[in-house]
């Protein structure tokens, strides 16, 4: 069926914009063909917001360079037709002019709504609306066979539908997706609430999200920071249609540190919403210090469209690509630095645990927290017999609150130890809490726990079966921990 027979009766502009999207695909379908057998099939990819080191392929990759626009918006369904490639920051650009916006807006402007889905993405609306993927309602993949299907939560393909999240690419790649909008207004009103202890901080969380409201006052958005054990933060957004200032955090003010305060009473601001969505691209979180952009004498030089993450993210490419801070290390007389860039996730009551013991173990500052529970089962229906937990590949428990910890930086290392000793230490860690871990970046699993955590029993091994019988894509485990 094409595409515009799935949409049903379109406007002109939803014509064309299907139109534009099927030759997109027919592209890739091309650029399929022409990747030799034997060869493995890869996007060609120029950027990323994988923090995973990748072999070199010499063999052509797919071209989804037709495959980045918004298709469609139907305002009064709230939903959207998007190409897989696109970014967020293209989709919300869209959707905010219908007074619309995603269920869930990662945090990063360059990050795809494709990627999102089948890499996991989460922001502060996770707590009440889930993980990006739990808001597709359709979603059309490439598969390992080279055949474009149309997997729904209840079709033919509903088991691809369910093993999608967390296969980062190893069973297809998206093509389309259909997704769930929710109505935003045009302001963001915030309060950030200090805490001198972490249990503390831990209880709060867990009333705001069952009451959806702190003192009185509505939360529609929940995040918060740790510094040190004596200061963290919860930071609560209101959505708001009053006018009146807000703060602009895109140029010389810095939004992680406006956070900071010693009052007993929770710190007041003001965000318009698209600026409210992407308050930390503009300094990729606290990254941006790394390379001396909070420095106020560097920022005022720093040309403003390069104060994004996604120019960060060169740096970091180069800096990978040269090995230029190994070298500046070695210069100094010291070992190479280990990478520690993850994300976490512990059940709300280990969250105050956790932190302890990483603040004690893992020299690094700040950490970001994103409560979040799943949306499912009840909005995406099981199949019959199927597992309690409806994404097998990260099975989160339905029904249980769990904190994303993230943190995102480097530390020393000593000789004699084992690589990757940190990440090693956290992996065990969030294990032995009855977390899970994003596979984003470095992972150090042996085969058999990686495949007790990730592989949902034989639901991983019968997909790629299924939808990748040639095994022309990667395996997870190749990927996410051998780093093919």
């Amino acid at each position: 069926m094409s595409l515009l027979g799935k949409a049903g009766r379109a406007t002109a502009a939803q014509e064309s914009g299907f139109a534009a999207h099927q030759a997109g695909v027919d592209r890739l379908l091309a650029s399929y063909r022409a990747i030799p057998p034997d060869a493995n099939v890869r996007l060609a990819k120029k950027t990323s917001n994988l923090f995973r080191a990748r072999a070199k392929s010499t063999a052509p990759g797919l071209d989804v360079s037709g495959l980045t626009q918004v298709i469609a918006v139907d305002p009064q369904a709230r939903t959207a037709d998007v190409a897989g490639m696109t970014t967020y920051e293209d989709l919300v650009a869209v959707t905010l002019q219908y007074g619309l916006a995603p269920l869930v807006v990662p945090q990063l402007k360059t990050i795809t709504l494709g990627g999102a889905v089948t890499g996991l993405g989460i922001e502060s609306t996770s707590f009440r609306n889930g993980l990006p993927h739990e808001s597709v309602l359709e979603i059309d993949v490439l598969t390992g066979a080279g055949e474009i299907i149309t997997a729904t939560p209840d079709g033919k393909y509903a088991d691809l539908f369910r093993g999608f999240p967390n296969s980062y690419g190893t069973l297809g790649y998206s093509t389309r997706l259909k997704i769930q909008l929710e109505a935003v207004e045009p302001y963001v009103a915030l309060r950030h609430i200090r805490f001198h202890d972490l249990r503390e901080l831990e209880t709060t969380m867990a009333q705001i999200i069952a009451d959806r409201s702190y003192a009185g006052e509505q939360v529609d958005y929940l995040d918060g920071a740790v510094f040190t054990a004596d200061e963290s933060y919860l930071v609560l957004g209101r959505q708001t249609a009053e006018t009146g200032p807000v703060s602009d955090y895109t140029d010389q003010d810095i939004f992680y540190r406006s956070i900071q305060h010693d009052s007993a009473e929770p710190k007041r601001d003001r965000l318009t919403i698209a600026d409210y969505l992407w308050r930390w691209d503009t300094d990729w979180f606290w990254c941006s210090r790394a390379f001396g952009a909070q420095n106020p004498k560097i920022r005022k030089i720093w040309p403003k469209q390069y104060r994004r993450s996604s120019f960060y993210w060169k740096l970091i490419a180069l800096d990978q690509k040269y090995g230029i801070g190994d070298r500046l290390e070695a210069r100094q007389g010291n070992l190479p630095r280990e990478r520690v860039v993850q994300d976490i996730e512990v059940p709300i009551e280990r969250t105050a645990e956790f932190l302890h013991w990483f603040l004690r173990e893992i020299p690094i500052e700040p950490i970001w927290l994103c409560p979040l529970r799943l949306r499912g089962p009840a909005n995406i229906p099981l199949a019959e017999g199927g597992p309690e937990r409806p994404w097998p590949l990260y099975p989160l428990e339905p029904d249980r609150t769990y904190v994303n910890i993230g943190f995102w930086s480097a530390v020393s290392t000593t000789a004699g130890q084992p690589e990757g000793a940190a990440n090693r230490a956290i992996e065990h860690e969030v294990s032995a809490l009855d977390g899970h871990k994003s596979l984003y970046s470095d992972s150090y699993y042996e085969l058999d726990e990686f495949a007790d955590l990730y592989y949902g029993g034989d639901t991983y091994r019968n997909l790629k079966r299924t939808y990748d019988p040639d095994s022309r894509l990667l395996d997870l485990y190749s990927k996410a921990v051998q780093r093919k």
